[in-house]
């Protein structure tokens, strides 16, 4: 008699019948190579094992890419969805004092930040009473401010879009709100020739929410947005 362990009738004939579903099976496939590998011993080398086995890891990682592509992908549109919310909602307003409180509001609750405020330069103080009932979403700074800040102080030209992470946000756009602002996106703002230009800051508790490694395509598009609705309200 044979030493040999047999199969099952029935077993045997359902595997003759699906061979498919032995090879699609990933952990019945690696406990057969095993014993595969067994059965010839320790000394032979089974150069179609370890190809299977490079075959395999090459597979976990395209797999693995393929996840991160797809997660991306959906990240991307979520947030493209997300800027085109919050722009059809900055359009509603009929007014600009309403627009600027909407702005600081649900504008910002679309964006999911915690603060936004728009800067604008001026030759003149921020005494007026429409700025001090705006005080949360407004600020006016002397000329030459904006780039300063986006560039900090240094002699650089500043890009449209800056993401940074920082320890201590600026009182004068944040206001009280700054001692808990950990992260921010400020968007510089031209309004046309002859006029000072602006930045759109935006100010997140969340230290990771912008960072400098992020993409600004989205941002640039609500800024560019942005710019065209604050010289309709100029003008």
């Amino acid at each position: 008699m044979s030493s040999s362990p047999k199969l099952e009738n029935a077993l045997r004939e359902a595997i003759i019948a699906k061979p498919d579903t032995v090879l699609d099976d990933k952990d019945l496939m690696h406990a057969l190579v095993a014993a595969n590998e067994r059965a010839m011993g320790g000394n032979i080398v089974d150069l179609r094992g370890i190809a299977m086995e490079r075959l395999e890891a090459r597979l976990d990682r395209l797999e693995d890419t393929h996840r991160s592509v797809i997660a991306a992908a959906y990240e991307n549109l979520a947030g493209t969805n997300q800027v085109h919310r919050a722009i059809l909602r900055m359009m509603d307003p009929t007014d600009f004092e309403t627009f600027l409180k909407d702005l600081g509001g649900e504008v910002a609750e679309i964006l999911r930040v915690d603060a936004i405020t728009l800067v604008l330069e001026s030759v003149q103080n921020d005494n007026d009473p429409a700025v001090q009932r705006l005080g949360d979403v407004l600020s006016i700074a002397e000329p030459g401010f904006i780039e300063s800040y986006l560039t900090n102080g240094r002699n650089t030209g500043a890009r449209q879009v800056t993401l940074r992470q920082m320890q201590t946000a600026s009182t004068q756009i944040y206001g009280p709100r700054a001692d808990w602002i950990r992260s921010e996106a400020c968007l510089k703002l031209d309004f046309g020739n002859g006029r000072l230009p602006g930045m759109l800051a935006m100010g997140a508790e969340d230290p990771h929410q912008f960072t400098p490694q992020q993409g600004t395509d989205l941002l640039s598009f609500f800024a560019g947005v942005f710019e065209r609705s604050m010289r309709h309200w100029l003008s």
